[in-house]
């Protein structure tokens, strides 16, 4: 994946290295956090008991550093230089390319802000948490993530590469586009009416959509010699999307794939959501959620 011609993030803030408070901070609260609904990008075992509309997500890749450097003094960053650049680069073409979109609809697109982290944090809907992985929350607008992750997308799920952590942060910016959208209130209000079995089938549309939503963005993200999308990216982004799927995820955690438990979508169905994106460029293709 090439990048470079696009603009640096300023949505974007370092508290790698700072300590976060208990649960009741931030905001949010134990009861909020209580209502995520689970988006990891590949967290085996993580347990989804309420229902409801932020995303939560875990993928890992930057190689080796992971992206946070020695543990150094508290309060300091602990942020890799390689990395932040990383981040507010393609946090930078998706609002390019979001911006362009919703120009083109005839609406403005308000950016999202990302937030780098260590190991414990504070978001607007709870506690943020490594083991959590990536998310969104749509109360405070704002992208979560330890940087550490992407070790785990690399190392632990086989899926290398920059296009691959691209996806990462492109699936939460996706869950961002869909709550501009109302997509995130509309989904949280249907949860409510149905069974355990039904939301969870109205949770795997979102989660597909902002797969699709991802493929959208690289298809659409240019700089000044053209795509950003290099030979092999596309291939990074579907081994990705297949080591997350919930079958594969399941059959890896406890041998067995219950179906009607998939909250994010099969290795399948998250292959051809990102597919579908990236071949058609087109947000109203990416028709998965309710």
């Amino acid at each position: 994946m090439r990048l470079g011609g696009e603009p640096e993030s300023s949505n974007f803030e370092d508290r790698t290295g700072q300590s976060g408070g208990g649960f009741g901070g931030g905001g949010g609260g134990f009861g909020l956090l209580l209502g995520l609904v689970g988006s990891r990008f590949g967290i085996v075992g993580i347990l989804v008991l309420l229902l409801g509309y932020c995303a939560l997500t875990s993928l890992g890749g930057l190689g080796g550093g992971g992206g946070i450097t020695g543990s150094g003094k508290s309060g300091e960053s602990q942020l890799d230089a390689n990395t932040k650049d990383f981040l507010v680069r393609v946090l930078g073409s998706t609002e390019e390319t979001w911006g362009e979109i919703f120009q083109k609809a005839g609406a403005r697109y308000q950016p999202t802000t990302l937030v780098a982290y260590s190991d414990y944090n504070q978001s607007g809907c709870g506690a943020a948490q490594s083991a959590m992985g990536p998310f969104y929350c749509p109360t405070d607008k704002k992208i979560y993530i330890d940087p550490k992750f992407f070790n785990e997308l690399s190392q632990r799920f086989g899926a290398p590469g920059d296009f691959a952590m691209a996806y990462v942060i492109a699936h939460e910016v996706g869950h961002h586009v869909q709550d501009l959208e109302g997509t995130l209130d509309r989904a949280q209000q249907a949860q409510q009416s149905v069974g355990t079995s039904q939301g969870n089938q109205i949770q795997v549309g979102i989660e597909l959509q902002a797969d699709c939503y991802a493929g959208v963005w690289a298809a659409n993200a240019r700089d000044a010699q053209g795509s950003i999308l290099e030979p092999g990216d596309a291939e990074e982004g579907m081994r990705a999307a297949e080591a997350i799927g919930d079958d594969t995820l399941q059959q890896q955690a406890q041998g067995a794939v219950v179906p009607d438990s998939f909250t994010h979508g099969s290795s399948a169905q998250r292959m051809e959501a990102l597919r579908r994106g990236i071949q058609s460029g087109n947000a109203s293709a990416c028709n998965y959620a309710r």
